[in-house]
């Protein structure tokens, strides 16, 4: 490389993992163990990214859950310049109308509850991926959660942390909840072993139901149709039916039925994707926030490479002010699928929106026009103005950057993310989520409950991201494939929310320029904004804000402030759980690395 950015330094905190077999890196060490242990004994990368996904509904219960959802965009060795997104995330219930909820007297979507309930979308999507791309059968792939899930898997930190916040909200008004969660009335400690044996009678049942079935295909197809039409629509859809406490202190009954579950398939689509300093970047479709990523990109290539370093003064800057725009476009525009994605990518679109950027921080909410279509602003609330009651929001790391859970229940913590690389070239980034312990009651006899992904919309019938039935909500969880030359070569992406396209931005840039190895460009120093409405409850803004770690260096952070940028110094190290696998087509060679923050994440490989 030409260019070396800064905080490209041989001090890593783990070394960037090479070899030739197989790579895989996730947010949980034993969902890592569980994925290299497939490859280890012949699977694919599909085979290991679906046990590894599985085993993190175990082991990161407070956040992510069966009755979650999840996007991953993957490539193939037999067509690897094909990339495809695989799609899980389910819609709104047939009932979940503005009406319905605004009859409520809600303004918004509650952040716990059923009321926030979308399609359970996570579990089709990996069975619909092991199917049609990999290569075990379905009792193999889920040994290693039914292991965990029936003899224990340790209660991290957080964890603990996490049912301690919401332990009154449990025994008040979840009790079946605490029943799971909270065993004896005792609020776990960190280290014990957790069990949850209700969940591995789920996977027990989706195994037994295919058991009859010689074919492959046919025994997980009736794995799935078991999952949507079986005991876990059926009980789910009973329970939700329930009045129960929401976000809002109100008792209200869900609206998601057994017909909603049997309506949902999983598949696969084209990914959006953009070439920057070519390569290609592929990302989620405007129903999910992915193209924020590449319109930051289109935004920032006509500046020269020594511009681009995140870590300077000048850099950071960029960075900030580019995710500004895209984030607005995305809150005016994202969220339906007719949305004019071609104009947004284009480079007439970026150029305007280039020339908004100045020397100082913007503190104005400022999206693009669409040609052809009304810009429709979202309520802008600014921080502080709206507090939380109890297991709202998604437990993404605060605005701050803080991974704590508050006292009213308000989650800050992280959600779920897995990278595979084989040696056969297959690859794929996924980024699992949604029904964590804390977003509404525990269902009896399932062992997880659903999840909140419908706060992401508004009750507004204007808004491209209204509640609508049958509409995908704009979901956030956003994986990354990178392309060279018609070859996938990287896989990243990270948990976070609203930040895990803007954590992902200067990685990107370290590696694509900067001359980083993955490790460097993990460990360096990261930073993001604050200044666009939040997806998830209560959904505020900071104007003008961002948030950067300690170490980008008091000289950078001055400037910044200097320029105007409402700056949040969150900690040495405190921003984004990334994790990147890397293979070069040319000699077969893999690489991996990931987060060092929380000390939880881990690669493996040979």
């Amino acid at each position: 490389m030409s260019t070396t950015f800064t905080h490209a330094t041989a001090d890593t905190t783990r070394p960037t993992l090479e070899g030739r077999f197989g790579m895989s890196a996730s947010t949980h060490w034993l969902a890592t163990a569980a994925a290299q242990a497939v490859l280890e004994r012949g699977g694919n990368a599909f085979d290991a990214a679906t046990a590894g996904a599985f085993v993190l509904h175990v082991v990161e219960p407070h956040l992510n859950g069966p009755g979650g959802d999840m996007t991953g965009v993957f490539a193939t060795a037999e067509e690897p310049s094909s990339p495809r997104i695989l799609m899980g995330q389910g819609p709104a219930p047939a009932a979940a109308t503005i009406e319905h909820y605004r009859g409520l007297g809600l303004e918004t979507v509650p952040g716990a509850g059923a009321l926030a309930a979308a399609v359970p979308g996570a579990v089709d999507a990996w069975l619909v991926l092991l199917r049609d791309h990999g290569t075990w059968e379905l009792s193999e792939v889920l040994e290693f959660a039914i292991d965990l899930a029936e003899h224990g898997a340790p209660v991290l930190d957080r964890i603990a942390a996490t049912i301690r916040s919401v332990a009154g909200l449990f025994t008040q008004h979840w009790p079946t909840s605490a029943a799971l969660w909270m065993p004896d009335g005792i609020v776990p400690a960190a280290g014990t072993l957790m069990r949850n044996p209700e969940y591995a009678g789920v996977l027990r049942g989706l195994i037994a139901a295919g058991a009859d079935t010689g074919d492959r295909a046919a025994q997980i197809d009736a794995a799935r149709a078991e999952w949507k039409t079986g005991r876990v629509a059926q009980k789910a859809a009973a329970f939700a039916a329930s009045p129960h406490r929401h976000s809002d202190g109100g008792e209200h009954a869900g609206v998601i039925t057994a017909e909603d579950f049997a309506a949902f398939d999983a598949g696969y689509e084209a990914p959006a994707t953009v070439k920057f300093r070519g390569h290609t970047i592929a990302k989620t479709p405007a129903w999910g926030q992915g193209p924020v990523l590449l319109q930051a990109l289109k935004i920032l290539e006509a500046y020269d490479d020594t511009e681009l370093d995140p870590g300077t003064e000048r850099g950071a800057h960029l960075v900030l002010e580019a995710l500004k725009l895209a984030l607005a476009d995305r809150d005016a525009h994202y969220g339906h699928d007719d949305v004019d994605l071609d104009h947004l990518l284009s480079a007439e679109h970026a150029a305007a929106r280039r020339a908004l950027i100045g020397e100082t921080a913007a503190v104005d909410f400022r999206p693009g026009d669409l040609p052809g279509r009304e810009t429709v602003l979202p309520p802008l609330r600014e921080a502080g103005d709206a507090e939380g009651p109890a297991g709202v929001g998604e437990p993404t790391v605060s605005r701050a950057g803080e991974q704590t859970v508050g006292a009213d229940g308000a989650s800050r913590g992280d959600t779920c993310h897995i990278d595979v690389v084989d040696r056969w070239g297959n690859m794929i980034s996924a980024t699992p989520s949604g029904g964590w312990l804390q977003s509404s009651p525990a269902i009896p006899g399932l062992g997880f409950c659903l999840g909140t992904r419908l706060q992401m919309t508004w009750l507004d019938e204007r808004s491209p991201s209204r509640l609508e039935p049958g509409r995908r909500p704009r979901t956030t969880l956003s994986p990354t494939l990178v392309l060279t030359d018609g070859q996938p070569v990287m896989a990243m992406g990270t948990p976070g929310g609203d930040q895990q396209d803007q954590w992902q931005l200067p990685l990107l840039l370290r590696l694509l320029i900067g001359g980083h190895t993955p490790q460097q460009a993990i460990d360096a120093p990261s930073l993001h904004t604050t200044s666009a409405p939040g997806s998830f409850w209560p959904r505020t803004w900071e104007p003008g804000g961002a948030v950067v770690e300690d170490r980008l260096g008091e000289e950078v952070i001055r400037g910044l402030e200097r320029r105007g940028h409402r700056v949040t110094r969150a900690g040495e190290w405190s921003l984004g759980r990334l994790s990147v696998v890397t293979r070069d087509p040319q000699t077969g060679r893999l690489a991996a690395a990931a987060n060092p923050r929380g000390a939880q994440g881990y690669a493996a490989g040979r």
